[in-house]
């Protein structure tokens, strides 16, 4: 299983009655309700609840199910309505009956008088039997399953080479992955997932620079193995599925692990979930005890709350809790709330101020008020006067050289812990450097936290060796001074 982040960034989901309208037209939950309503005293079924054979041509017809498949599907059909209790059905055994019969649920009312709720739990009760289903071995020939029960009846997994644990693990595993990738960019469904990257997320370990020959080649059996998963999950509505080109699976079928080549990606699989698919993922993330954050929670919190709960947060996700969060609020009473927030010397502080600017983006000249009254602010003076000016509002007082640098250093901090060391920080680094004569002699006498951390960075970050050596070396004077209180 993936490592999970401290955190699980947000998803982005759609309105409840929005979501249970995807769940009722999901074909797994459609056809176990047309059974259910097609269901009757003299539908026979076996001690199990399941249809039997006879049963099942009339259920395929039910159904309009065509193909070599069509008696399997309809079968799945039958389990999930008898699962989501849209069917009940009576023990044969318990009666003296050679078959059980069937009648409709108590349950089958709800898609018609119940809540979007009621109509969700159904799908989320489907959607449990067609996962379990996916953890269940293709065993073409039953002889084979035949062949390997043992004296008691049970059923002998090594003989058939398949762990239920671990395929099931397997199956959640998948689904967890794309689960993360699809939040860490957003939360948006829209974008598909290669099959590859999919599969290398789950196989190739992080610390790992570039994959070995024996890694490759189990992202290649992941990928087949993935195929054949999402193919049986398409009809959940869980996800949407493009699947791995029928040549490559005659390829891997013989042995021959799946090249990628630089070519169509579509020939390699794609998938995403839908957005009920999220929703359902992310309940059964809940249900597992894990925080799984959604977009809009924060809605109603207090400015601290907010500004600390999307320090981690992707772009997309902060703009939509940010525009959920100012849409209930007053420009100036919000904006006063953040810049409160926002103060403090603590360790968070520069992702805090951070997101406070981004917040402040998106608020009108209305706000100005609240920002003028903290120009004076040693911590938030540097943040209003780039806010004043980027609007071309009138008498903005020149900012101090102290202010200057310190804003500087703030504003790299927040950049390394939000995005780490990328090429938009080392570009942001070199320019700063270039732009202020003596920049490091005057850096490293900043009285912030983080001035030290940030000279460090600079000096890994920047191009030039010369000034590298002098980021260094100003670094090394910051923690001498923060040890002993000194000036220089």
């Amino acid at each position: 299983m993936p490592a999970l982040p401290p955190a699980l960034p947000p998803a982005r989901l759609e309105s409840e009655p929005r979501l249970a309208r995807a769940a009722l037209a999901a074909p797994v939950l459609a056809r176990a309700v047309r059974l259910a309503r097609w269901a009757n005293p003299d539908t026979r079924v076996g001690a199990g609840g399941e249809l039997v054979d006879e049963q099942l041509p009339e259920a395929v017809k039910e159904l309009g199910l065509s193909g070599p498949d069509a008696e399997a599907e309809a079968s799945e059909a039958w389990r999930v309505a008898v699962d989501t209790g849209l069917v009940e059905v009576s023990d044969p055994e318990e009666d003296g009956e050679e078959y059980g019969s069937a009648a409709p649920g108590e349950d089958l009312a709800q898609l018609t008088s119940g809540s979007p709720q009621d109509a969700l739990g159904l799908w989320l009760g489907a959607l449990d039997t067609l996962l379990a289903d996916a953890s269940i071995p293709d065993i073409e020939d039953l002889d084979e399953l035949t062949g390997t029960l043992e004296g008691g009846g049970t059923v002998d997994f090594d003989a058939l080479g398949w762990d239920p644990e671990e395929e099931a693990g397997f199956v959640d595993q998948a689904l967890l992955s794309l689960y993360l990738l699809t939040v860490s960019e957003g939360g948006s469904t829209d974008t598909p997932v290669p099959l590859p990257a999919l599969a290398a997320a789950m196989v190739v370990p992080d610390d790992m620079p570039e994959p070995s020959d024996a890694i490759l080649e189990q992202v290649s059996e992941t990928m087949v193995r993935l195929d054949a998963k999402f193919r049986l999950l398409e009809p959940s509505g869980l996800l949407v599925y493009t699947p791995l080109d029928e040549a490559l699976l005659v390829e891997a079928d013989a042995g021959e692990p799946v090249e990628i080549e630089d070519e169509d990606v579509s020939r390699y699989g794609l998938v995403h979930y839908t957005p009920l698919g999220l929703y359902g993922i992310r309940e059964r993330l809940v249900e597992a005890g894990l925080e799984a954050p959604v977009v809009g929670d924060l809605a109603e919190a207090g400015a601290d709350v907010l500004l600390a709960g999307i320090a981690e947060y992707p772009a997309p996700s902060v703009r939509a809790e940010l525009e959920g969060w100012l849409a209930r609020r007053e420009p100036v009473a919000a904006a006063g709330d953040l810049l409160a927030a926002a103060k403090g010397e603590d360790a968070e502080g520069p992702v805090r101020r951070l997101r406070a600017q981004e917040a402040l983006e998106l608020l009108g000249a209305g706000a100005e008020p609240a920002v003028r009254a903290v120009l004076d602010d040693p911590e938030l003076g540097g943040l209003a006067r780039v806010w004043l000016s980027e609007r071309g509002l009138p008498d903005v007082p020149p900012p101090p050289a102290d202010l200057v640098f310190w804003l500087t250093v703030d504003t790299v901090a927040a950049q390394l812990a939000v995005e780490g060391e990328s090429a938009e920080l080392r570009a942001l680094v070199a320019g700063l450097a270039a732009q202020h004569s003596g920049f490091f002699e005057a850096a490293w006498r900043v009285k912030h936290p983080a001035t030290a951390e940030v000279l460090e960075a600079m000096g890994r970050l920047h191009p030039d060796k010369r000034t590298a050596k002098e980021a260094r070396k100003a670094a090394f004077k910051a923690r001498s001074a923060a040890g002993t209180g000194a000036g220089e």
